[in-house]
């Protein structure tokens, strides 16, 4: 019997919906309607576009999922596994008519979905909204309005916790901190189990800033208050923007964000980058003593992969040897009391377990996007050398632990 017939249910902790034309606009107030991004017509071809304040188009967001054809699920699992390119995959990337999909639009219609696949519950994730943020600055004001509305129709189209299945995540911004603990309490108080933050610097008015620093502590203290976990899901960065030039600039590849470098260069400088962001956030969050402060935050990395794990836990126990009282705890142990993460779907999951206990593994399909799974149990062949107690806590027990318990 396969270990799948012996699992006979999943908890699948990075599922994605597409957003519909007005997932950004229904509750953004007019006074913002040109502020931030809008929605336009750019190549006149009547399928409305992310236009952003400084008139460029978003540069990696077509425009809204229900009118843009979408990528088969699945479809780029060989080219981020490194074994295939994308010359090969013709039209699949824009292949699937989203009318043909309610599943991806509409909560009912995906939890008759999540039956046939066997996924018992799913932390919802945006697939654009995680994208936005960055893009929006420096009008942080219209950045902190537009992504509370965006808000607000996540709760109203997917709801926070729906049926107890169907945990739409809401996406905070902490570029204002009392505004930031006033939208985390409108969240709980709509049954929010889970809320995203960007994993970079936080944009403010005086520059960006460590997440981890003590000005944002009212946000923390509520957020371990009331066990919310915080899930840094990857999007679209413009917060190492100064970082991504500078790597280019050191190694004489040109401007590779303004367009200036060919493409080979960029192509090298993104390798460079490539989990550096994750990587240093999470650092950050160690360092400047969040977990000391405040231990009971639980942080969940969603889409980052897992590989740069170990290079960061070797650092902070090289950091934490070479300089004694700096931690009042072993930062190593910091980040295995507070922290989560989930493997890309292409990542070697038992190399992972050598540097984290199996229980701070979470299992995330990434369905139904493109580099995700074709199908959410898919992922049990990415676990077949761990025991059936051990595969049932990835697959399963973690994440409705961390949701749940």
């Amino acid at each position: 019997m396969n270990t799948s017939d012996q699992i006979t249910t999943i908890f699948d902790a990075d599922n994605h919906y597409w957003e519909a034309t007005d997932a950004l606009t229904r509750h953004r107030d007019p006074a913002f309607a040109d502020r931030g991004v809008r929605l336009v017509d750019v190549n006149g071809d009547g399928k409305l576009n992310y236009l952003l304040d400084n008139g460029r188009v978003h540069p990696i967001l077509p425009g809204p999922g229900d009118i843009h054809p979408r990528p088969r699920p699945g479809a780029l699992y060989d080219y981020f596994a490194g074994t295939s390119d994308k010359a090969r995959l013709g039209d699949e990337l824009k292949c699937m008519d989203p009318t043909a999909h309610p599943e991806w639009f509409d909560r009912d219609a995906r939890l008759a979905t999540m039956d046939e696949q066997g996924v018992e519950a799913c932390w919802m994730f945006p697939s654009q909204g995680v994208c936005m943020e960055g893009p929006m600055q420096p009008d942080i004001e219209a950045s902190i309005h537009i992504l509370g509305a965006f808000n607000r129709w996540i709760e109203e189209d997917w709801g926070f916790a729906y049926a107890d299945r169907i945990f739409g995540v809401p996406f905070l911004t902490l570029s204002d901190v009392d505004g930031a603990v006033a939208e985390l309490e409108w969240c709980i108080d709509r049954g929010a189990r889970v809320v995203s933050i960007r994993n970079g610097p936080v944009f403010t008015r005086d520059g960006t800033r460590s997440p981890a620093d003590p000005a944002f502590d009212p946000f923390w203290a509520r957020v371990a208050e009331a066990r919310v976990v915080i899930a840094p899901h990857a999007g679209f960065e413009d917060g190492y923007v100064k970082v991504q030039e500078a790597v280019a600039d050191e190694w004489g590849r040109g401007s590779v964000t303004t367009g200036m470098g060919d493409a080979a260069a960029s192509t090298l400088v993104s390798m460079l980058m490539k989990h550096r962001l994750v990587h240093d956030f999470a650092a950050v969050l160690v360092a400047d003593k969040l977990f000391e402060r405040h231990p009971g935050v639980r942080v969940a990395f969603i889409e980052n992969g897992g590989t740069w794990v170990g290079d960061l836990l070797h650092g902070l126990q090289v950091l934490h040897g070479q300089n004694p009282g700096m931690f009042k705890e072993n930062p190593v142990d910091q980040f295995y009391d507070n922290c989560w993460v989930a493997p890309f779907v292409e990542d070697d999951v038992a190399d992972l377990a050598t540097h984290v206990p199996v229980e701070r593994i979470l299992f995330g399909s990434d369905w139904p996007h493109a580099e995700g799974m074709g199908h959410p149990r898919d992922f049990f062949a990415k676990v077949e050398g761990f025991s059936l107690k051990d595969q049932r806590r990835i697959m399963v027990e973690n994440a409705r632990e961390l949701t749940l318990g």
